[in-house]
């Protein structure tokens, strides 16, 4: 953590150098598998934070995009609390910022690891802004604390760099309609229009059977070659999840298949996980 009063190492006058502002931004991954899917809840836990750190709350404003996704901000006369949340990866990106002194960041980092139910927290950077003295010192000021994962921003961009053979993403896909998802005539339906949505060639017919004497894996499995790879999918009676993959070797957007699914298949929401393969 840094002080807002910072005295320049080797500077002879002994002049202190004063700071406008601190910022934090803050990662929160592996976080509960329902904590972002309701702009309330969030709202609720931003509030909370600012509250117990000692903020003032001036106002808030938050919300929820489709099929999902949450962003927010809470105004505080110190500042603002800003989110945006990817409940498809259990992820969230915090950014605190204060001009008070009276603000107690770890107990905001806290409450919110509490109420994101999160496993793993990471303060990605922690540093003072707003160098109203010496500003050409200000590379001397700040430190930040680089996570050793790298999450790609763009998936395209990271697919052109490393070159890979192919792109797999599996879906999750919460709370699906359970008429479309028992009917093959529907899952057939779907695989034609996400094949031409991500230009992908068909070959062959595509599968659908049922099966499953156990009620708790009983639905329908689907299998779709393609001239790059393959579709699958399996379709969950019991717990209305249809579960897909795509695996490719020309390159596809995975959050257009994911939010073509969500939308055919009337679902909730998802959880996304991408692989690179080489």
């Amino acid at each position: 953590m840094l002080d807002k009063n910072i005295k320049f190492m080797g500077d002879s006058q002994g002049d202190n150098c004063f700071a406008l502002g601190r910022q934090m931004t803050i990662e929160y991954y592996e976080c509960g598998a329902t904590a972002f899917l309701d702009e309330v809840r969030v709202e609720k836990a931003l509030l909370k934070a600012a509250k117990d750190s000692g903020a003032t709350i001036i106002s808030s404003s938050f919300h929820k995009f489709e099929p999902q996704g949450v962003s927010g901000v809470v105004v505080i006369a110190e500042s603002h609390f800003t989110i945006h949340a990817w409940p498809e990866h259990d992820y969230a990106a915090v950014d605190i910022f204060t001009c008070g002194d009276n603000i107690n960041l770890e107990i905001a980092v806290n409450s919110m690891k509490e109420s994101f139910e999160s496993e793993n927290v990471v303060i990605s950077s922690d540093q003072n802004r707003g160098i109203i003295s010496k500003p050409f010192e200000q590379q001397k000021i700040g430190e930040i604390v680089r996570n050793s994962k790298i999450y790609p921003i763009s998936w395209k961009k990271e697919y052109e760099r490393k070159n890979p053979w192919g792109v797999l993403a599996s879906f999750d896909i919460y709370e699906a309609d359970p008429g479309i998802i028992r009917d093959a005539g529907h899952i057939e339906r779907f695989v034609r229009e996400l094949s031409d949505l991500i230009d992908m060639k068909r070959y062959g017919d595509c599968k659908v059977v049922h099966f499953g004497e156990d009620e708790n894996i009983e639905g329908f499995s689907m299998t779709q070659l393609v001239e790059t790879s393959l579709i699958s999918g399996h379709f969950s009676n019991a717990s209305n999840t249809v579960y897909l993959d795509v695996f490719s070797c020309k390159f596809y957007d995975p959050r257009q298949v994911a939010e073509f699914a969500m939308s055919f298949f009337k679902a909730g929401h998802y959880k996304l996980q991408i692989a690179l393969r080489q």
